[in-house]
This record gives C-alpha cells, sequence and structure tokens, in this order.
C-alpha cells in the first residue's frame, strides 16, 4: 500500500472521504498495472458508490483537462506516484 505518498492538490472533501480516496487509490494501484488507467478509475468509482451511493465519476491518469459541475462536498483532486486522481459526485439537477 503507498497510502502518505499522496499529495492532494484540491478539495471540498471531508477528511474522512479523503482518506478513502487515497486509499482506493493506493489499493487500486496494488490490484492493476499503473498503465491500466481505465481499470483503476473504474475500481474506485465503483467503491465510492459502494460506500457512499451511485453518481461518482473517476479520472485517472498522467496528463488530462476537465471541466465539470459537481455536488459539494464530493471532489479531490491529487497524484499518487505517477498518476493524477480526480474524484467527484456528479451535481444533480
Amino acid at each position: 500500500m503507498l497510502e502518505g505518498k499522496g499529495m492532494i492538490k484540491e478539495t471540498d472533501m471531508p477528511v474522512k472521504m479523503q482518506i478513502q480516496a487515497m486509499a482506493f487509490a493506493s489499493q487500486a494501484l496494488d490490484l492493476y498495472d499503473v498503465f491500466d488507467c481505465i481499470s483503476i478509475a473504474a475500481h474506485i468509482k465503483k467503491e465510492f458508490d459502494k460506500r457512499y451511493g451511485g453518481g461518482w465519476q473517476c479520472v485517472v491518469g498522467s496528463n488530462f483537462g476537465c471541466f465539470f459541475t459537481h455536488s459539494q462536498g464530493s471532489f479531490i483532486y491529487f497524484a499518487l506516484e505517477t498518476l493524477n486522481f480526480l474524484i467527484f459526485k456528479a451535481a444533480s439537477s
């Protein structure tokens, strides 16, 4: 596991969820090759959906841009190893 080696770049999540996000990311990196970003993102999304209800989105990679609207208190962007992780819950209309 890689806990403690991540760097949070931006978030509005409660600390407990931040810790869980980094733990799920670390767990995914243990399970999948670092180049398999789709499987890593799918693993994290599935875990968040299970723990916090549906509607979560996850983007993983080394170089990406995005623009989105999220539910308050459900956003985190962090780096772990060579990858960046963006996790958020889609805003309901």
